[in-house]
């Protein structure tokens, strides 16, 4: 919010209308890049302020309850957050906010049947869902059918924090 508010004055100064600009530009090619450059900094300014999120310090035996639901079969061979294809034969999962690399075991609710995936990707972005599995996981799982399952994530191992 305090970058979406900067962001929005920053954008008043350079379109101010009823009086003379506070800046001038030539053209608007040159207010826009302007603009651009403005907002890259305070959002580099705000990210290098932020906390270390609360992803980052989750422990091993976290849990989550929720439901889980698969990678539609299009989205093989494409790049995944963490810079890794993805390959729908490979039991592997995304989810919002444990860090990349992470191991869990993803347990469905309903018989107790559980898999061991590891973190690659970022997702789902569907709402009220915890977790996206590959293919393989969600096969391995007995979800494919239903598409969705209620599961619970447990955290195996947090892979190190690198140093910057």
């Amino acid at each position: 919010t305090t970058l979406f508010r900067s962001a929005l004055y920053l954008h008043a100064l350079i379109h101010l209308k009823p009086h003379e600009p506070a800046i001038r530009f030539e053209t608007e090619e040159e207010r826009t890049s302007m603009f651009e450059k403005i907002l890259t900094a305070v959002m580099v300014a705000t990210l290098i302020s932020l906390p270390i999120s609360a992803s980052a310090r989750v422990k091993k035996g976290h849990t989550q309850k929720g439901v889980a639901s698969y990678y539609h079969d299009s989205l093989h061979g494409r790049k995944t957050a963490s810079g890794e294809v993805y390959n729908k034969r490979i039991a592997s999962a995304a989810h919002k906010s444990l860090p990349l690399g992470t191991k869990v075991r993803v347990t469905k609710l309903s018989n107790g049947k559980s898999i061991v995936v590891r973190v690659n990707d970022r997702g789902p972005f569907v709402k009220g869902r915890i977790i996206d599995l590959s293919r393989r996981a969600a096969k391995d799982l007995g979800i494919i059918n239903s598409g969705v399952a209620k599961v619970k994530v447990e955290v195996l191992k947090v892979p190190k924090r690198r140093r910057r």
